[in-house]
C-alpha cells in the first residue's frame, strides 16, 4: 500500500472533481472543431509518411567508357519498311550501317493498320536449296557458305544472305549491277519484298546500343538502294531521294526509364510537305541517376530537344533523306534520392498534432467560458441595480 501512496504521489496528471467543471454548448463546439482539425492534419501526416519524397543533387558527370541503350518506337505512315535503314556513328569513329539485330519492323497499311510483323530482314529462301560458294547447292548436313560474288576479303568469307552480298560490295566500294543474278536475293524475294511494300507505311521500334559520346542515330530512307540507283528505279519504279519522311515518335528514350521521368519527343508527329530533305532532332543528354527507397539505383538519362528540317533540293550531293537524332551529353549528373519519414518522426508529429490542438482548443474554450461568465455578471449587477 505505501508503494501506491508513493505512486499516487507521483501522479502527474490530477483529476478534477466533476463539481469543479462544466460541460458547454462553446465547448462542444470547440471540441467537434479541433476533433475535425486532428483528423485532416493527422490525414496529412499518414500521406507524408507513406509517400515518398525526392532528393535532388547535381553532380559534375566523371564517367567515362560507358555504353547507352538508345530505346525508339517511330512510325513513318507513307514509307515503306524496305526502304528504312537504321544507321548510327559517333565522333569517336564508331560507324554501324543498317542495323538489323534488336530492331522490329512492322508494316502499315494506309489506315495505320498492322499488316505483318517481322525480325528486321527479308523473307524466307522461296526456291530451291541455296547455292554454296564451291557452285553446287547446300547437301543434307553440310554448313552453308553462300558467294560473295568477287567481293570476299579472305578465302573463309560467307554472305549468306542478301544483305551480307550488299555489305560485302559496299565495303568494296562496287555498285552491285546486276542484283537479280544473285542467289540469296533472289531467294530471299528481295526486291519482290519491295514491290509487295509498295503503298504502305512501316513502324519500327527496338533499341541501338551507342557509346557514351556525342553522335547520332538516324533512320535513312532509300539509302541501302543507292549504290546501284540507276537499275532498281527500272526495276522497282522507286523514286530514289523523293521519299516522304512524314513520321511519328511514339516513345524515345536514352537509358532505363524511371519513376517521374518526362521524355519530351514521346507523341511527336511532323508532316513532310516537300520532295525531299532531312529532318533532324538536336537533343541534350543529361545523365541521371534515381535511387529508390530500397537503395535499388536506376542508370537513366533526361533529355531537352529542338528540331530542325533541312531542305536539300539545292545542296549537292544530296545525302539520304531521313530521320536524324543528333545527341550531345551534358557535363553535369542529376541525381534523385527517395526519402521517407519515418515511423518514429510520424509517431512524433502525431503526438505533437494532438496535443497542440486540444491546448489550443482549451485556452479557447477557457476564454469563451469566463467570457461568458463575465458578461452574464455585468447583467446580473444592472438587474439588482
Amino acid at each position: 500500500m505505501a508503494i501506491f501512496n508513493k505512486l499516487r504521489n507521483l501522479d502527474a496528471y490530477p483529476k478534477v472533481n466533476e463539481d469543479f467543471y462544466r460541460r458547454t454548448l462553446s465547448g462542444g463546439l470547440v471540441t467537434i472543431f479541433s476533433s475535425i482539425l486532428i483528423g485532416f492534419l493527422f490525414l496529412s501526416e499518414l500521406r507524408l509518411y507513406l509517400y515518398s519524397g525526392t532528393e535532388t543533387q547535381l553532380v559534375v558527370d566523371t564517367s567515362r567508357g560507358e555504353r547507352l541503350r538508345v530505346n525508339f518506337d517511330v512510325t513513318f505512315p507513307l514509307l515503306r519498311c524496305s526502304l528504312i535503314a537504321v544507321d548510327t556513328m559517333d565522333i569517336s569513329g564508331e560507324q554501324h550501317y543498317d542495323i538489323r539485330h534488336d530492331i522490329l519492323k512492322k508494316r502499315l497499311d494506309n489506315h495505320g493498320n498492322v499488316i505483318a510483323s517481322r525480325q528486321d530482314g527479308v523473307g524466307a529462301p522461296k526456291i530451291e536449296k541455296p547455292l554454296q560458294r564451291h557452285g553446287g547447292r547446300l547437301d543434307h548436313n553440310e554448313t552453308y557458305c553462300g558467294s560473295c560474288y568477287g567481293a570476299e576479303v579472305a578465302d573463309d568469307d560467307c554472305c549468306n544472305s542478301c544483305e551480307e552480298v550488299r555489305e560485302a560490295y559496299r565495303k568494296k566500294g562496287w555498285g552491285l549491277s546486276n542484283p537479280e543474278l544473285i542467289d540469296q536475293c533472289t531467294r530471299e524475294g528481295y526486291f519482290n519484298q519491295i514491290k509487295e511494300e509498295e503503298g504502305e507505311g512501316c513502324n519500327i521500334n527496338g533499341f541501338v546500343d551507342v557509346s557514351k559520346v556525342a553522335g547520332n542515330f538516324h533512320f535513312a530512307a532509300g539509302k541501302s538502294l543507292h549504290h546501284n540507283q540507276d537499275l532498281i528505279s527500272d526495276l522497282l519504279d522507286v523514286q530514289l531521294g523523293n521519299h516522304n519522311i512524314t513520321h511519328k515518335i511514339n516513345k524515345l528514350s536514352f537509358g532505363e526509364e524511371f519513376p517521374g521521368v518526362v521524355n519530351p519527343l514521346d507523341g511527336a508527329k511532323w508532316t513532310h510537305h516537300t520532295s525531299s530533305g532531312i529532318y533532324q532532332y538536336f537533343i541534350k543528354v543529361v545523365p541521371t541517376v534515381y535511387t529508390d527507397l530500397t537503395g535499388n539505383k536506376i542508370q537513366s538519362n533526361q533529355f531537352s530537344v529542338t528540331e530542325h528540317f533541312r531542305d536539300d533540293n539545292n545542296v549537292h550531293p544530296k545525302p539520304p533523306p531521313g530521320v536524324y537524332f543528333i545527341y550531345d551529353f551534358s557535363p553535369i549528373k542529376v541525381i534523385y534520392t527517395e526519402g521517407k519519414v519515418s515511423f518514429l518522426h510520424f509517431l512524433t508529429n502525431i503526438c505533437a498534432i494532438i496535443g497542440g490542438v486540444f491546448t489550443v482548443a482549451g485556452i479557447i474554450d477557457s476564454f469563451i467560458y469566463h467570457g461568458q461568465r463575465a458578461i452574464k455578471k455585468k447583467i446580473d449587477l444592472g438587474k439588482h441595480r
